[in-house]
């Protein structure tokens, strides 16, 4: 069955081993070796797979000016799959790219369809969050899409004179004007690095969640059709997985009962993890006998993507769980317990951060 991706939607990738096989992606196994340090969400397979990222590391390995560039939709408050991200980010830095993170203010007005006012709240609640979880706000650039100046709006008329509808069609299927715009706008955010005026950063890595590949394919085209007249090179990009919803679907602010925001009070974060889906058994009894299959459990994806850096203690919890040595309720608790103390530390930095005022230093903030 043909899988089709979708950046605007809200369902959870079943079976990311077929996105080699459909749409050209790589498995980022052969690459792990290869990273300057060490990184958990590698070496899980959280990022799983890439477009070019080994000839993105060459270049970082001979010292030439990279990049890297990702957005945030502002469509609700943040919550631990843009955690995800963020960590992402907090890593590539630490190894030598230059940062620089988009606010799709613009996509989130015309596609979510949210008032301007709410997309640059939460706009800058999630460059706080950034700076809160360890990316040095002295070394990116973070904007919000409609501060930009002309250069950059530029690019997204140019673009649209070399793509048609049918190559639109192709790769988003059915698609709106406000659609063809945001994805020609996210073709100016990843491929504007590029020209001198924004540094002339001519290799650009993208980490984003697989569902965003169909940008990533649009702007591989484009900049394939601009390379002559602007000098543009294709991107590179990283996929990771998403962590998962409390449901077990994709994890969304638009379904607020299943996704952890970083601002949940302590009793709301006990009673969304004490009520998430597991891959336990229907008794304590038959638990213990059978043992569970962490594979299906979204709290096991909280250890495995945020709580257990060390590589002993996850395997000795998916041993247990397998073996039934431990109960739904118990890893729930110890779940909750490490959560908490995680949150309650980063909130701490979050509010010292969380200000206009301090934030203006950093980014121009969009009229209302």
């Amino acid at each position: 069955m043909s899988l089709r991706l979708d950046p605007w939607g809200h369902f959870a990738i079943e079976e990311y081993s077929k996105l080699f096989e459909q749409f050209g992606i790589s498995p980022i196994d052969a690459l792990i070796e290869k990273l300057p340090q060490e990184h958990y969400m590698f070496k899980r397979r959280i990022v799983f797979g890439h477009r070019d990222f080994d000839k993105w590391l060459s270049m970082l390995k001979k010292g030439e000016k990279v990049a890297v560039l990702t957005g945030f939709m502002p469509s609700g408050h943040t919550h631990l799959g843009h955690l995800i991200l963020i960590e992402e980010l907090r890593y590539l830095q630490s190894i030598g790219a230059h940062v620089k993170m988009a606010v799709a203010d613009a996509e989130a007005y015309a596609v979510r369809r949210l008032p301007r006012d709410k997309t640059i709240e939460y706009g800058l609640e999630y460059i706080a969050h950034a700076i809160a979880w360890g990316l040095d706000p002295e070394k990116t650039e973070f904007y919000f899409q409609t501060a930009q100046e002309k250069e950059y709006y530029r690019l997204i008329q140019m673009f649209s004179r070399k793509i048609t509808m049918a190559e639109m069609e192709a790769i988003y299927g059915e698609i709106s004007p406000a659609k063809i715009i945001a994805s020609l706008t996210q073709a100016s955010d990843i491929l504007h690095l590029q020209l001198d005026k924004y540094g002339g950063y001519k290799h650009v890595l993208v980490p984003v969640g697989a569902d965003q590949d169909p940008h990533i394919r649009l702007t591989r085209d484009i900049a394939d059709r601009f390379e002559h007249e602007l000098g543009l090179k294709r991107p590179f990009s990283i996929y990771h997985k998403f962590i998962r919803g409390l449901d077990g679907k994709k994890m969304s602010s638009s379904k607020p009962d299943y996704a952890i925001f970083l601002l949940d009070d302590e009793r709301t974060i006990r009673k969304k993890i004490m009520n998430a889906l597991t891959g336990g058994r229907p008794t304590a009894e038959e638990q213990r006998r059978l043992g569970g299959d962490p594979s299906n459990c979204t709290v096991y994806e909280l250890y495995m993507y945020l709580l257990y850096r060390n590589d002993k203690e996850l395997l000795e919890l998916y041993s247990d769980c397998r073996n039934g040595r431990i109960l739904c309720g118990q890893c729930k608790r110890n779940a909750y317990e490490l959560l908490i103390r995680v949150i309650k530390e980063h909130r701490e930095k979050f509010e010292s951060i969380y200000d206009p005022k301090y934030l203006k230093q950093y980014v121009v903030i969009p009229d209302f």
